[in-house]
């Protein structure tokens, strides 16, 4: 099935202990796109500004992206950011970030992309999330994305677009600084009373969670010794878990857990070159290899 996607959509400069890279392919959606083409078709919803490299529209529509809700705004410029990572596992320092067209209107949902099965809105404001979701007609799965600055400053927002998904996605700070509860398993509960069905806590190097009314499942990172670039990493994973759902057209207990492991190995590959450096390179080949290691390495029975 289809899977819809709206987020950010830019041009990064990065600075990591791997090495330099400018004018680099990067935003949310576009992160999140690329590991979930790999599993299904993806409708993307965007905005950039006219000075938008024409190479990268090429490069989305090469890897199963359909563009038809890409807009692109004469006069306006594209999102841009610059950021630095101490070590591999450092949170980004934002050097420098250029809203441009992103402080305009969000772009709407294409009639031809409203009845998409599959939904995810990637970190952006929170009545914007409210407005694209509303726009979309009867989703079987909408899974929302936040981050902390949306936490802090609108909070009652936000709180209104979790009651109108399925899903939410978090890391592990984002989940604390929301529900002020320190242990993870707690806070993914409290999330659930705003409304979702399911929350994924995400903990960077040490996996994610998974957290709905009736259990709890929990998944390590896999243990990978190249990191060149985190940029994207948790878009990534989410691209993967929701592709991998989109492609077997259900989200019942069974394929939320395996949709975990998929997010898991599409996030580990996503880290290993600079902005969609890997994944253009990566197969669905060697996304299945690397998942049966993954599950090898767990199995102790």
């Amino acid at each position: 099935m289809s899977l819809l996607v709206t987020g950010t959509i830019g041009l990064d400069d990065l600075h990591t202990p791997g090495g330099e890279a400018a004018e680099v392919l990067g935003g949310s959606a576009v992160h999140f796109a690329f590991a979930a083409a790999f599993f299904t078709r993806v409708r993307f919803v965007g905005v950039v500004g006219d000075d938008f490299p024409a190479r990268f529209r090429e490069t989305l529509k090469s890897i199963n992206v359909d563009l038809t809700g890409l807009e692109c705004r004469k006069g306006s410029k594209t999102f841009r950011w610059s950021g630095r990572y101490a070590s591999e596992v450092a949170d980004a320092q934002t050097l420098r970030v250029d809203l441009n067209v992103l402080a305009e209107a969000a772009p709407r949902v294409p009639p031809a992309f409203r009845d998409t099965p599959f939904v995810f809105v990637a970190a952006t404001h929170p009545e914007i999330q409210v407005d694209f979701v509303r726009q979309c007609t009867g989703p079987k799965l909408i899974v929302a994305d936040t981050r902390d600055l949306w936490i802090r400053t609108e909070r009652k927002g936000l709180c209104r677009a979790l009651g109108l998904v399925h899903g939410a996605i978090l890391n592990d700070a984002e989940a604390r600084l929301l529900t002020e509860e320190s242990n993870l398993v707690l806070a993914g509960r409290r999330i659930l009373s705003y409304g979702p069905r399911f929350v994924v806590i995400k903990k960077g190097e040490s996996g994610a969670l998974l957290v709905t009314s009736e259990w709890v499942f929990a998944l390590p990172a896999y243990p990978t010794t190249q990191v060149r670039d985190p940029t994207g990493a948790g878009d990534s994973f989410a691209g993967g878990m929701m592709g991998y759902l989109a492609e077997r057209g259900t989200w019942d207990e069974r394929e939320l857990r395996r949709a975990l492991a998929r997010g898991m190995i599409t996030a580990s590959f996503t880290i290993e070159d600079f902005g969609s450096h890997r994944m253009l390179r990566l197969t669905r080949e060697e996304i299945e290899r690397r998942l049966a290691d993954y599950a090898a390495m767990m199995r102790f029975d």
